[in-house]
Parts: C-alpha cells; structure tokens; sequence
C-alpha cells in the first residue's frame, strides 16, 4: 500500500490545531486523545510532541483527569470581566438617546461618543471611554450620525456676503 501525505504538513498541522482550537467539544477531544495516550504509555514529552503541546499542559491534563475524572478535562468557565453597565442602565441610556443631548444639560445636540461617555459619568458615576461609549449606540440599536455643518444652517444674508461675486471678476 502506497504511504498516505499531506501536501505543506506544517502548515496543515498549524490550521488543524487552530481548527482544534476552535470549538470547546474538539478541545475536549483533543484532550482525551492526550490522556489516552499516556493512558497506553506513550510519555508525556512524546504526547506533546505528537499532538502539537508542551509536555507541561499535557501533565495537567493527566492531573486533572486523575482528579477530577472526565469532567477535568471539560473547559473551565471564563467569564471574564463584568459588565460595568446593567440592563437598568442600558436601559436608561436607550431612553436617553431618544432625547437630544440638551434635555440632559450638556453642551451638544447630537449624541457621540464623548457626549454619551460624559452623559454616563454624570448619570451613573461610571467612567466609560469614548470607544467603549461609541458602542453602545450599536448595541442599543442606534447608529451614529454625523453632525451637519453648522454652515447649512447660517443666515442666507451672511452665506452671501462670502460668496464670490463673479461680476467683478
């Protein structure tokens, strides 16, 4: 029988460990497939080796499944940082967006970025960034519109003062 390739193996190996990466149940597969190995007598360093890990995690897993059984080898949960803004505030800001920022006291007409993160501060005693601000029209359902030039709405007299007057010309 003719020996079976794969045509740029390292690259191949690179793209299906990310693939492996990908989802939590081939993680949990990948995992097992470490702790049966070791289970059959291959040593850790090989393990790693063969499946693209340092020997150190594979001996974690090994630990946590001799620990905690199947379940070790489960993803943790991370649930990372929480939320600074609760569905009481996003609500509050949802309402307030359908105002003008000057029904709020602040400078500005048109809600942005900096306008919100300010509103949210003064409101909420939260400081949250402009980006971070910038966001929460899109998760709120709205989107940023850019301010109009103040010149489209000038006197029409004044507009005319400035303009050319290509009779003189």
């Amino acid at each position: 029988m003719k020996a079976l390739t794969i045509t740029e193996p390292e690259t191949m190996a690179h793209a299906l460990q990310d693939e492996i990466r990908r989802s939590n149940e081939a993680r949990y597969d990948h995992r097992l497939h470490a702790v049966l190995l070791v289970a059959q007598g291959v040593k850790c360093p090989e393990v790693g080796k063969l499946l693209g890990d340092s020997t150190r995690i594979v001996q974690y897993w090994v630990n946590q499944f001799e620990r905690e059984g199947f379940a070790g080898l489960a993803d943790a949960d991370h649930p990372g940082r929480p939320p600074r803004l609760g569905e009481q505030h996003m609500e509050t800001i949802g309402k307030a967006l359908r105002k003008t920022p000057a029904d709020f006291g602040l400078s500005t007409n048109m809600w942005d970025g900096k306008t919100l993160s300010a509103f949210i501060k003064v409101q909420f005693n939260i400081d949250l960034g402009v980006r971070q601000s910038q966001r929460l029209f899109r998760q709120l359902g709205f989107r940023l519109r850019e301010p109009r030039p103040i010149i489209a709405r000038a006197d029409p007299e004044k507009q005319a003062e400035h303009k050319k007057n290509f009779n003189e010309l």
